[in-house]
């Protein structure tokens, strides 16, 4: 499962280690895969914190840690209001097939 939290940031100093903390506070949840602190190479004022979950529910489980709540939530309140968590539906290694995985959404 991946998360998107886009930002569009007007004092980067500020930005950059609220980010880098929110990051790490995520980083120590069960479940977390990896994560990144991206910015675009077009617009610098659009960042992105990207992070990969094992599954809906570690994502979900994180968020109410509360090392997360202190540090990580009130950064994410502040992203742009859109959908953020995103399921894994397909993927391909580099050279590889394609592997296609079911949905866990409840229909």
């Amino acid at each position: 499962m991946l998360v998107f939290n886009r930002f569009v940031v007007a004092d980067e100093e500020a930005f950059v280690p609220r980010a880098h903390a929110a990051l790490g506070a995520l980083a120590e949840a069960p479940g977390y895969l990896r994560g990144e602190l991206t910015r675009s190479l077009d617009e610098p004022q659009s960042w992105c914190l990207v992070t990969e979950w094992e599954h809906v529910g570690a994502y979900r489980r994180a968020l109410s840690r509360f090392d997360v709540k202190i540090t990580a939530t009130p950064l994410l309140a502040e992203s742009l209001f859109e959908p953020t968590a995103y399921e894994t539906l397909a993927t391909a290694a580099p050279g590889a097939q394609v592997e296609v995985r079911s949905s866990d959404r409840a229909v």
